[in-house]
C-alpha cells in the first residue's frame, strides 16, 4: 500500500478509536453502544493524534500525483485544526448547532431503530449520555479557569436547546422519551420487559443529564460569560480560514459581501417582474404564498414532495450534465426529531447501507411550506449539491483513501459547491418555466451574500460602510440586534424563528457562514480557471468530474490540484 494511504488508514482507524459517534456518522458497526470521552483528556488524545499524524506526513513522500493531492489536502485540513487547538479557539465553540452536546443528540437519528441489536445500543448510549455530559462540563470549567468561555448569548441558547430536547414545548417535544418509543423489534414497538426497562431509564437518565447541564450553563458558566458576542480579528481570522481552506482579505470580501448583494436584489426585482408587473418584491413573495398551488401546510406532505423533487433531478441529471455513481441515485428525505431551526444534510455509511439524508429541524411555529421557497434548497441539500458531492466522494474508492473519502471536510469547498450547485441549475435552465423558483433560488443567494456581510463585519468589528448600496446605519458599529434587523430586511424565505436561530449560530460559529458565498465565489473562480486551461476541450461535465473526483479539500488546495489536471 501506498505509504501517504497507509497514514491515513491508520489516522481513521485510530480517530474511530477515540470518537465512537465518528464510527457512527461514517456508519461503522461496532461502536454505536459507546459515546467519546469529552473530558479535557479525551480532547487532548485527539489533539496528540492529530500531532502524530502531521508528523508521519511530513515524513513520508508521495509516490504520485494522487498521494501528492492526499497529502497536501490532508495536511491543510490537520494543521489548521491543530492551531485552532492549540490557540483554543474549539473549546469556545458552544454553539447552537455544532457543539459536543448537538452531536451527542443528533448522533441518535442516524442509528438504526428496529432490531435487538439496535434496541440494546440505543438503551446503551442512552445511558452513556450522564456521563458525556459531566466530561464536556468538566471541560468547560477547566477552559473557564483559563479565562476561555463562550458567549452568554451562546451558553444561554445551549441551555434552551437542553430543555427543548427534553420537552418544554410540550410532552410530545421530549426527543428522549420519543427516541425509546421509537425502538422497534420486526417493526413492533417494545413495551415489556428488560429492553423496554433499559430504554425507559436510559431516557430518563439522558433528560436528567440534559437537566443538569441546562443549570450548570446558566447557574454556573453564563455568569463568567463574556456579554460580547464578537470574537475579534484574530480569532476570526484563523477560523475564516479552516472554514474556506484559504487565506483570504477580509476586508475586500466584507466590501465585495455588500456589492454582491446589491447585485443579487437587483436580479430579484427583474424576476420578480416577471411573477407580477408593478409590483415590489415584498407583494411578490405575499403573493406566491398565498398561492395554493406553491404551498403546503403540512410537513409531511412538503416532505414527500421535497423526495420527489429530488429524486426527479437525480434521475434527470444523471449520465447528461454529471456522472452519478449507481450507489448516491437513493437518498432520503427527512424531518428531523427536534424542532431547532436547522436544515442540514447527513452522508451515506461506508458500505451505502444507509443513504444520505436531508434533514429539517422545523421550527414550533412554521406552518407554511412553500414550494418556490425551498426549491433550491433540494438542489443545495440533495442532487447536485450535497448529496452527489459527499456521494461521489464515497464511492471513488479507487481514487481517494479512506480519509479522503469518509473524514475530510472543508465547510467552503462542500457549501461553496451546494451554493454553486444552485446556481448552475439555473444556468442548465431549471428555473426558466418558473420565475418563482427562481426568485426563492435568488433570495437563498442574497441570504448567503448578508451572511458574508454581518459575520465579517460584526466579529471583526467593521464599521458599517458610510457608502454602502442600502444606505443603512452608515458609520455605526454592529451587534447581534442589528444583525438580525440586517438579515430581517434581506430575506424573504425564512421565518422569524428560524431567522433567530440563524442569527445566534452565526454569532456562535464565527467565519463559517461566509463560507457558503465565499466558496461559491472560489468555486467559480476554479471553473473559469480550468475553462481557460482547457480551451476549445472544455466541457461542464468533465469539470464538474474532474473536480469532485479530488474529494473534499480546503480550497487553496483545492485550487492547486485542480490547476494540473
Amino acid at each position: 500500500m501506498r505509504r501517504i494511504d497507509q497514514i491515513a488508514d491508520k489516522y481513521v482507524e485510530d480517530a474511530i478509536a477515540l470518537s465512537p459517534l465518528t464510527a457512527t456518522s461514517m456508519g461503522i458497526a461496532g461502536h454505536d453502544h459507546e459515546i467519546d470521552d469529552l473530558s479535557p483528556a479525551g480532547f487532548a488524545a485527539q489533539a496528540a493524534l492529530t500531532r502524530q499524524a502531521i508528523a508521519d506526513l511530513d515524513a513520508a513522500e508521495p509516490s504520485d500525483e494522487r498521494e501528492r493531492v492526499a497529502k497536501d489536502a490532508i495536511l491543510e485540513r490537520l494543521r489548521l485544526q491543530l492551531e485552532r487547538d492549540e490557540a483554543g479557539d474549539t473549546y469556545l465553540e458552544l454553539n447552537v448547532l455544532a457543539s459536543p452536546v448537538h452531536g451527542v443528540r443528533q448522533i441518535f437519528d442516524l442509528m438504526p431503530k428496529d432490531g435487538k441489536v439496535a434496541a440494546e445500543n440505543i438503551a446503551a448510549r442512552l445511558a452513556a449520555v450522564p456521563d458525556a455530559f459531566d466530561q464536556f462540563t468538566e471541560t468547560l470549567r477547566a477552559e473557564a479557569a483559563e479565562g476561555r468561555v463562550a458567549a452568554k448569548r451562546q451558553v444561554l441558547e445551549v441551555a434552551t436547546h437542553c430543555d427543548n430536547w427534553n420537552g418544554a414545548k410540550g410532552k410530545d417535544t421530549d426527543f428522549w422519551a420519543g427516541l425509546a418509543n421509537s425502538v422497534t423489534i420486526d417493526g413492533e414497538p417494545i413495551k415489556t420487559g428488560p429492553l423496554r426497562i433499559a430504554l425507559s431509564n436510559g431516557a430518563n437518565w439522558a433528560r436528567s443529564a440534559a437537566t443538569k447541564f441546562a443549570l450548570f450553563l446558566r447557574e454556573e458558566l453564563a455568569p463568567q460569560a463574556p456579554e460580547k458576542d464578537a470574537v475579534g480579528r484574530d480569532r476570526y481570522s484563523r477560523a475564516s480560514r479552516y472554514f474556506i481552506g484559504a487565506a483570504i482579505d477580509l476586508e475586500e470580501t466584507y466590501a465585495w459581501g455588500w456589492q454582491e448583494l446589491a447585485r443579487i436584489e437587483a436580479d430579484m426585482r427583474a424576476t420578480a417582474e416577471r411573477i407580477k408587473p408593478g409590483a415590489s418584491i415584498d407583494e411578490v413573495v405575499a403573493f406566491l404564498d398565498q398561492d395554493a398551488d406553491e404551498n403546503f401546510t403540512d410537513k409531511n406532505l412538503f416532505r414527500d414532495w421535497m423526495q420527489e423533487l429530488a429524486d426527479a433531478t437525480i434521475a434527470d441529471l444523471a449520465d447528461t450534465h454529471f456522472d452519478i455513481p449507481e450507489q448516491v441515485r437513493v437518498i432520503d428525505c427527512k424531518i428531523a426529531p427536534t424542532e431547532d431551526g436547522a436544515i442540514y444534510y447527513t452522508g451515506p455509511s461506508e458500505d451505502f447501507s444507509r443513504p444520505g439524508a436531508m434533514w429539517w429541524s422545523v421550527p414550533e411555529g412554521q406552518k407554511l411550506f412553500g414550494k418556490w421557497r425551498e426549491k433550491s434548497t433540494v438542489y443545495h441539500e440533495g442532487v447536485p449539491g450535497h448529496h452527489l458531492q459527499v456521494g461521489q466522494t464515497m464511492a471513488r474508492v479507487e481514487l481517494l483513501n479512506r480519509f479522503q473519502r469518509q473524514m475530510m471536510w472543508c465547510s467552503g469547498h462542500g457549501e461553496g459547491w451546494a451554493l454553486y450547485s444552485e446556481r448552475l441549475m439555473d444556468e442548465l435552465g431549471y428555473y426558466e418555466d418558473d420565475p418563482g423558483g427562481r426568485l426563492g433560488m435568488l433570495d437563498a443567494q442574497a441570504f448567503r451574500a448578508a451572511r458574508v456581510v454581518v459575520d465579517i463585519g460584526l466579529h471583526c468589528e467593521f464599521a458599517i460602510p458610510e457608502d454602502n448600496p442600502f444606505g443603512w446605519r452608515p458609520g455605526e458599529e454592529w451587534d447581534g440586534e442589528k444583525m438580525f434587523e440586517f438579515m430581517k430586511a434581506h430575506t424573504r424565505t425564512i421565518e422569524d424563528e428560524m431567522l433567530s436561530f440563524e442569527r445566534n449560530r452565526y454569532l456562535g460559529w464565527a467565519g463559517q457562514a461566509p463560507s457558503y458565498k465565499v466558496g461559491e465565489r472560489l468555486w467559480m473562480q476554479a471553473r473559469e480557471d480550468y475553462k481557460e486551461r482547457k480551451g476549445a476541450e472544455f466541457s461542464l461535465k468533465q469539470f464538474h468530474t474532474d473536480a469532485l473526483n479530488l474529494g473534499s479539500m480546503g480550497l487553496a488546495p483545492f485550487s492547486e490540484a485542480l490547476g494540473r489536471l
